[in-house]
C-alpha cells in the first residue's frame, strides 16, 4: 500500500534533493533510498552496540589508553 507524506525541507535540503533526484528516479526515489540507508545505519549501530556490550561483559571496560591509540590509528586525519 502506498501512502503520501508531506515533508518540509529547507532551501538547502531542496537543493540536495534536486541533486539526488535524477540518480534515484525522482525525488521520491531519493527520499526512499535515504530512508533505507538510515535504517541500515541504525541496524549496524545497534549490532555494534550489542557487540561492544558483550565484549565489555567478557573483558571488562576498555582501557582509555587503548581507546586513544585506536582512535589515532583508525580515525586520525
Amino acid at each position: 500500500m502506498s501512502t503520501t507524506t508531506t515533508v518540509r525541507l529547507s532551501d538547502q535540503e531542496r537543493e540536495l534533493l534536486a541533486e539526488l533526484a535524477d540518480e534515484y528516479g525522482g525525488q521520491s526515489g531519493a527520499i526512499r533510498q535515504g530512508i533505507h540507508l538510515l535504517a541500515q545505519q541504525k541496524r549496524r549501530n545497534e549490532a555494534l552496540q550489542v557487540f561492544l556490550d558483550e565484549w565489555a561483559e567478557e573483558a571488562g571496560p576498555p582501557d582509555p589508553e587503548d581507546v586513544a591509540a585506536m582512535r589515532r590509528r583508525y580515525f586520525a586525519q
